[in-house]
């Protein structure tokens, strides 16, 4: 079984908390599936699903480069030396990131509102970046937006290889073929 869902901001990507803080077992009622790759919870987006293990390590091992495409709203406007930079690969703490595909784009105007909303402050911009990694350390976009100068403010993950959001709303799930 594979599953895609919506994984709205807030919401821890495990079944269970102590805590009492949501999960996808709020949104998940399938038995025996687990999530194939992560999302923080300040994260949102596109999250796949499985009771297929294989599927699974295919899709998270980092050997397998499988692409992921992250909508990062960045503080600040884009040089090009900071889109050259990521696309390069920068250097984080734990080492040099593979090079990525980065571009600059418009706000996306299918993307749902996010609750809360992101902080707006009139005297710094925010830009939308589209970049495309082949690898998934803990909160590399974050890192990586940082290290050029260009702190993330949202992270939505609209797919991962050749799956997408395609449509799915916040909180929603679809099964995959």
């Amino acid at each position: 079984m594979l599953l895609a869902l919506n994984k709205p901001f807030g919401v821890l990507c495990q079944f269970t908390d102590d805590q009492g803080r949501p999960t996808l077992a709020d949104f998940v009622s399938h038995k025996d599936v687990y999530p194939a790759g992560r999302l923080d919870m300040d994260s949102e987006g596109f999250l796949l699903l499985t009771d297929d293990g294989p599927l699974a390590h295919r899709l998270t091992d980092p050997r397998h480069k499988q692409p992921k495409t992250y909508l990062a709203q960045v503080e600040g406007e884009p040089d090009e030396g900071q889109l050259r930079a990521l696309r390069a690969g920068p250097v984080l703490k734990d080492g040099p990131t593979l090079p990525v595909g980065a571009e600059w784009i418009a706000e996306p105007d299918w993307l749902w509102p996010r609750s809360p909303p992101v902080r707006f402050r009139k005297s710094i911009p925010t830009a939308w970046l589209r970049l495309t990694l082949r690898e998934g350390r803990n909160r590399q976009v974050r890192r990586m937006t940082a290290a050029v100068g260009l702190p993330t403010l949202r992270l939505v993950r609209e797919s991962v290889g050749d799956w997408s959001l395609d449509g799915l709303q916040p909180g929603e799930l679809r099964q995959l073929r």
